[in-house]
């Protein structure tokens, strides 16, 4: 009885408040998921009989050649870029280390709406060339489309390229600079010394990268709806608003919860993985390769491109319509969803703070592996598509609302209409599903710097864990927790997919108004809130710069 007992003991540990708050947050951030994977299992409509045998292939076929474009332009531009900067010296090199990281403030449907701004038959580019040549209809040249899958590609590359930078380049510091030295002394220059030490002692982080980016290519609905691309998210869409069949639409979802699923087992074994390819001795923390002449300006060139593609070029057209605009573009409408995405945005990112101080604590009282499967369980909601995590809330709310309104109406012959998924309580709850991950990676990460002997030192004098984590470590995780509030903050401000969808009735963010505008062909009264947009998500963008420079800047000092 005894050692049953110890077992058990060892496994739950303690259940006390702190296990059950833990256990509460995973159950109530997994449910829209589990919603979703419970659909499989509904009975078929007619009409997802019709889309099984129309437009689902299609969906297939576009979302598989998106992440097969996508993988493949993030690889190029991120493990290439990676590797100049780490391990070759050239001129601006200290630079590019940080600018590589901005493009990723720019969401890609603001990329997707500007471009074909540009690019389009009546754009500045096609109009030029037909003046330069004196071409007087489309049918006398060739110009690429912009808006195709073959566009959508190329921009989701030039915006979710970071992901895999960021991951290569540290892949690339912590390789032993004696390994590459031997190379050397082999005979194996640059470009061999590249491709038979360096890449493949990065492939890990490498395939890390590239499913973070291919989860974010399938996540996305505005840059595949205003191209029209047929993906999975535009497909739910449209099932639910435009046929109003709420089963097919799950069973959608359901679908692309699949693809999700085998990102995340890739990015998992990526992970295990990582620990085998990992050297040891000195750290590559010196230029090993000095680029002179045409090659450095190859280098210069290689890493200025996505840099200016992916966010100088949108960003200067942006802030010129606004400058030359300001009475259509800085008017009250701003304002009003300037506030509304702020409320948003700080109330979620106050929530995911909080919430993702009570999990990390809660692990730290009771590292115990049903508790750490909760915390992955919670976490679990950053690699779902915002679409697939809106018809997971709607639906079990949406019962839940139209349960009440009968009984109200029975018993009391009044009407409560939509307590819930009419409110923006559903809206911040989906937030919350999608982006916890983000605030509790930083919060963890913070937590673990903070030496054991304090707790102990604060039971010693009388505190509980409560008032421990109050008075002493959370003065101490100041600025994680500043971190984690600015990233939350930032992702709810650039979605666009859940909010399109839960949003309540005449309750639009920024995002949501740049999407109605550039459907409407209104770049100009796009430009302010998509400007805000971008310009906000170069806040953490900045910080994350900074602190990767820093961190080199330590290691080169050891």
């Amino acid at each position: 009885m005894v050692n049953w007992q110890n077992t058990l003991s060892k496994t739950w540990g303690t259940f006390n408040g702190w296990v059950v708050a833990v256990g509460a947050i995973a159950l109530l951030m997994v449910s829209p998921i589990l919603v979703v994977l419970s659909s499989i299992f509904a009975n078929s409509s007619e009409i997802w009989a019709h889309l099984a045998a129309t437009v689902l292939p299609q969906y297939i076929q576009n979302s598989v050649l998106l992440m097969l474009g996508v993988g493949s332009g993030v690889l190029l531009l991120g493990v290439s870029t990676a590797w100049l900067v780490t391990l070759c010296r050239f001129p601006g090199s200290r630079l590019f280390e940080w600018a590589l990281l901005l493009p990723l403030a720019a969401p890609t449907y603001l990329l997707a709406y500007t471009y074909t701004d540009v690019l389009d038959y009546f754009g500045p580019v096609q109009t030029t060339l037909r003046a330069l040549f004196g071409w007087e209809r489309a049918t006398d040249y060739w110009f690429p489309a912009i808006r195709s899958v073959w566009g959508a590609i190329l921009l989701f590359s030039l915006t979710l390229y970071p992901y895999v930078y960021m991951l290569a380049r540290v892949a690339f510091l912590e390789q032993s600079m004696a390994t590459l030295e031997a190379s050397r002394s082999l005979g194996c220059g640059p470009w061999r010394g590249f491709w038979t030490v360096a890449l493949p002692l990065a492939r890990p982080a490498i395939a890390t990268g590239t499913a973070l980016a291919l989860m974010e290519t399938l996540n996305d609905f505005g840059t595949v709806e205003y191209f029209s691309v047929p993906t999975f998210t535009t497909g739910i869409y449209r099932t639910w608003f435009g046929m109003g069949d709420r089963v097919a639409a799950v069973q959608l979802a359901a679908v692309l919860l699949l693809f999700i699923f085998a990102l995340i087992l890739l990015e998992r074994w990526s992970r295990r993985q990582a620990r085998y390819y990992q050297s040891h001795g000195r750290p590559a923390r010196q230029s090993a390769y000095a680029l002179r002449g045409w090659r450095s300006a190859l280098a210069c060139l290689v890493c200025l491109l996505p840099i200016t593609l992916g966010l100088l070029v949108p960003l200067g057209l942006l802030l010129s319509m606004t400058l030359r605009n300001l009475d259509e573009t800085l008017n009250r409408s701003f304002w009003t969803l300037g506030s509304h995405s702020l409320i948003l945005a700080s109330l979620t990112a106050g929530l995911a703070m909080l919430m993702s101080l009570v999990m990390a604590y809660g692990v730290r009282l009771n590292n115990t592996p049903p508790l750490r499967l909760g915390v992955r369980l919670a976490s679990l909601g950053y690699a779902i598509p915002g679409a697939v995590i809106a018809v997971g809330i709607l639906v079990p709310l949406a019962q839940f609302d139209n349960a009440v309104d009968a009984w109200m109406r029975a018993t009391f012959n009044l009407s409560t209409g939509l307590l819930l998924s009419g409110t923006i309580v559903a809206l911040v709850f989906a937030y919350l599903v999608r982006f916890l991950a983000v605030a509790f990676g930083t919060v963890e990460a913070g937590l673990g710097k903070i030496r054991p002997t304090l707790d102990d030192a604060s039971r010693s004098l009388g505190y509980g864990p409560a008032p421990t984590l109050a008075k002493v470590h959370a003065p101490l995780m100041g600025s994680s927790l500043l971190t984690a509030l600015m990233l939350v903050f930032v992702d709810v401000m650039k979605e666009l997919p859940a909010t399109m969808v839960i949003r309540p009735f005449n309750f639009d963010t920024l995002a949501v108004r740049v999407y109605q505008y550039a459907a409407d062909e209104r770049l100009v009264q796009a430009s302010a809130p998509a400007l805000a947009i971008i310009l906000a998500g170069l806040l953490p963008v900045i910080l994350l710069s900074w602190q990767m420079t820093a961190t080199r800047s330590q290691s080169r000092s050891q």
